[in-house]
């Protein structure tokens, strides 16, 4: 039994050498510069749907793919692509397994977090590399058809409308913490801001700010549409980004509103970078080997 205990022990410190080791703390970097590319490209995007440009591609991650291989050596970004949301996920993976780097362990709720961003930047990591292969097909497919059939699919299973209602829920939980915790500046723990000039400081804390609560705010509405789709036994009620963001446009506020979130977007793409050049890496000696 003690040799069992043993072995787990091994294995667990094996696998936090690995999550705090330099390989990860690269992959990270080279993930979190993915997000800030893909964001960028869908604000921008949503961007020109606010001021009206609404024939031009979707503000979603398939407009945005659209847009990358739309450039000079286009197939060859997406491929550079593919390769950092793949380093996304296998980060995020990493944190799932055993935690935030340089931690020894992590809350089983927020391992559950990073496993499903995890999930998540492999499924638009698959997508992108169908895009490439199959020459654009899938990389045309809307997001909103997408989410519309996939939601059709679950509530015909048993219970699928709690799950259904369950995703939506935990989309808006995970928005309104997103948000919260980007007002109260909670990302800085992960910077090295005593590395930052105080004007660099300032730029970066106002972007991971209005990016954060942007970007949790167009998660809760998503949610939201989704929870709406199991009260109301009604995929069609379920929204992609790029009508989720669309739906902004339909307040009171109009396109204003739906351009502010759009700004915000960009603004989390450029948060991305400054956190892939200053956030905080594991900086303390391997444990010894027993």
């Amino acid at each position: 039994m003690a040799t069992g205990n043993g072995s787990a022990a091994q294995a667990k410190s094996h696998g936090q050498r690995l999550a705090d080791s330099r390989f990860m703390d690269i992959t990270a970097r080279v993930g979190l510069c993915a997000r800030g590319v893909i964001y960028v490209l869908v604000g921008a995007l949503a961007v020109q749907i606010g001021f009206g440009n609404k024939g031009g591609q979707q503000a979603e991650r398939s407009g945005a793919v659209g847009t990358i291989g739309e450039q000079p050596f286009g197939r060859v970004l997406l491929w550079a692509l593919v390769v950092g949301l793949a380093a996304m996920a296998l980060w995020r993976l990493s944190e799932a397994a055993f935690g935030p780097a340089g931690s020894d362990s992590g809350k089983w709720t927020v391992r559950l977090g990073f496993l499903g961003l995890a999930v998540f930047y492999a499924v638009i990591s698959i997508a992108v590399v169908q895009t490439v292969l199959v020459g654009g097909s899938s990389g045309s497919r809307s997001s909103n058809q997408t989410s519309k059939e996939y939601t059709a699919r679950v509530l015909t299973w048993p219970g699928g409308r709690v799950l259904v209602g369950a995703v939506g829920a935990v989309l808006i939980i995970v928005g309104v913490v997103m948000a919260v915790r980007a007002a109260m500046r909670k990302f800085e723990k992960n910077l090295q801001t005593d590395r930052m000039s105080e004007r660099t400081r300032r730029i970066v804390a106002s972007l991971g700010i209005i990016g954060g609560v942007a970007c949790g705010a167009v998660a809760a509405v998503a949610g939201l549409f989704i929870l709406l789709a199991a009260v109301k036994f009604d995929p069609n009620r379920a929204k992609g980004l790029d009508e989720t963001l669309r739906s902004f446009a339909d307040t009171p506020a109009g396109p204003v509103l739906l351009i502010a979130a759009a700004v915000g977007l960009v603004l989390f793409g450029l948060y991305s970078f400054c956190e892939a050049r200053w956030r905080t890496a594991a900086e303390h000696p391997d444990p010894p080997e027993p």
